[in-house]
């Protein structure tokens, strides 16, 4: 998890309560098993001294193990509040598919986008319960320290083991693929703006668009012009100085590349601890893409027409057949089950676990939800079709757009602090589950950094739909942390305990056969 710590002893001080005897207890129980993730010798995830609990001293940990002092918001113990803890959530939830999720309504439909945005909010949130639960279920006398791997090792031995690994690598790497390719995006756009404000160029790209000053652009709609940096211009500046830029600065062909130089020495640093300290851009990026969408929709208005089962020129149907692209996605947008027990175990008020986890998962799902339905609304149809609507929303405005070169500017900053600790949580999985040792080696860390550097740039170059990326690696990681993992554990517990009944057991078959199906669905449609 997200810092390695020493073992030490934590006695209590207050012998006037034996609450704080008990949170010491609890304390010494985390600490043993943060300690399991490194060896002793791998210092790059060491506690700092906040972890020790002291009256004084308030903090909240957030996954990457950021800390952050909140002086009202725990006991002072390392416990969280239900607000601290719901903001926790959510804000580790939240991620890339939010840019995904417009592009999602549209191959699903307006009015199925939103009912499937509500189901599996719902789904996912009930199997997420079900991993909370799976280790209480346990008929041990300490499970305290245990993860959902652990509890998966429990029921089903290695297979279980070295599975959820497998799963948990591909939710990770499947995760720094997306990253490149975005980072690859918002570097080439954000260069180009640079490049053609400096030059005092002004260029329009040779793409179906709307006119005025809140362009929208259509980029798929270029068919034998790829929306990558063709463009005509208009006024003043160097001609062969500008074509030489628009060669050696393609999205494709070249810009993938360039981050290797600045990302790969990163992600072979022992220690990437000091890129956590960043980690609270994400919650910032995604405020200013609310706000981003709502100003954009206060000046496009709406733009919407109902028709059921018929496509016309500039609308697509309330429901359509390609509606799994939108399950693919959402699967990992509200993924959080391989951690989720880290994260409530803090929770101060126990019995809150299922409110908390509850609400955190509907203003995740509102947040979706807004940012889905006001972007599909707002696209203005006519004069351009809805199908315009693209993988990354932000592709919809052109690179000369100041609001979107904002976001553009902040979401590369945090994907380019975030990518090393992503690299880094890949490594101590991998490496220690083969060798041991998260650094068993510089040549070992370096292979490794190849191989997933080289994918990100393979698929920024040839395949560079993080639609696709998203659907495919949240389907197949959800479908052991999200229905069969949580599902079987449930059954097998009830089984032992001889509870299960027919309903139950109809009920989770069902769940894994959706998941099953979510997975097949991706490579049919």
């Amino acid at each position: 998890r997200p810092f390695h710590v020493e073992p030490r002893n934590i006695v209590s001080v207050n012998d006037d309560t034996q609450r704080v005897t008990d949170e010491a207890s609890a304390m010494n129980k985390r600490i043993h098993y943060y300690s399991k993730l490194t060896s002793p010798a791998d210092r790059a995830l060491i506690a700092p001294d906040h972890v020790l609990p002291a009256p004084d001293e308030i903090y909240v940990y957030s996954p990457l193990g950021t800390a952050f002092k909140v002086d009202s918001c725990t006991d002072g113990y390392g416990k969280n509040s239900s607000l601290v803890t719901i903001f926790m959530i959510w804000n580790t939830m939240m991620g890339t598919s939010i840019l995904s999720i417009p592009w999602g309504i549209k191959q699903a439909g307006f009015t199925s986008g939103i009912i499937l945005i509500l189901l599996m909010g719902i789904l996912t949130l009930y199997c997420c319960y079900r991993v909370v639960k799976s280790r209480q279920m346990i008929p041990l006398t300490d499970t305290s320290n245990w993860e959902f791997p652990d509890v998966c090792k429990y029921y089903f031995g290695s297979f279980g083991q070295w599975s959820s690994l497998l799963f948990s690598m591909v939710s990770l790497v499947g995760a720094m693929v997306v990253y490149w390719v975005l980072m690859s995006n918002f570097l080439f756009n954000t260069g180009k703006f640079i490049y053609n404000f400096v030059h005092d160029i002004n260029v329009t790209d040779i793409v179906p668009g709307t006119n005025g000053s809140n362009k929208v652009i259509c980029p798929s709609a270029a068919s034998d012009h790829p929306p990558q940096n063709r463009s005509v211009m208009f006024s003043s500046g160097n001609r062969t100085g500008f074509e030489l830029f628009e060669e050696w600065w393609d999205k494709s062909q070249t810009v993938p590349f360039y981050l290797i130089a600045v990302l790969l020495p990163l992600l072979n640093l022992k220690s990437p601890s000091f890129f956590a300290k960043f980690n609270v851009l994400g919650t910032v990026s995604v405020v200013y893409l609310v706000f981003l969408v709502t100003v954009k929709a206060a000046h496009l208005g709406i733009h919407l027409e109902f028709n059921w089962v018929t496509e016309n020129e500039f609308f697509v149907p309330e429901f359509r057949i390609l509606f799994p692209q939108l399950t693919g996605v959402l699967t990992l947008a509200f993924f959080i089950h391989n951690c989720v027990i880290t994260l409530l175990q803090n929770n101060k008020n126990q019995e809150n676990n299922v409110r908390d986890l509850s609400i955190a998962y509907f203003l995740v799902g509102l947040t979706y939800l807004y940012v889905g339905v006001i972007i599909f609304a707002s696209f203005p149809s006519p004069p351009l079709s809805k199908e315009c609507i693209e993988q990354n929303f932000l592709d919809n405005f052109p690179s000369n757009d100041i609001m979107s070169f904002i976001a553009r500017i902040f979401l590369l900053f945090q994907m380019m602090t975030v990518y090393p600790l992503l690299g880094y949580l890949a490594r101590v999985q991998l490496l220690r589950q083969f060798f041991g040792n998260a650094y068993p080696s510089l040549f070992h860390v370096l292979i490794l950094n190849l191989a997933i550097v080289g994918a990100g740039v393979a698929m920024a170059r040839f395949y560079p739909n993080i639609g696709g990326i998203i659907r495919y690696s949240g389907a197949t990681c959800g479908l052991a942390f999200v229905f069969v993992y949580p599902s079987l554990i449930y059954m097998i517990s009830l089984h032992r305990a001889g509870q299960l009944t027919w309903p139950a057991l109809i009920i989770h078959i069902f769940i894994i056969l959706l998941g099953l199906a979510n997975l097949i669905a991706q490579f049919l449609l």
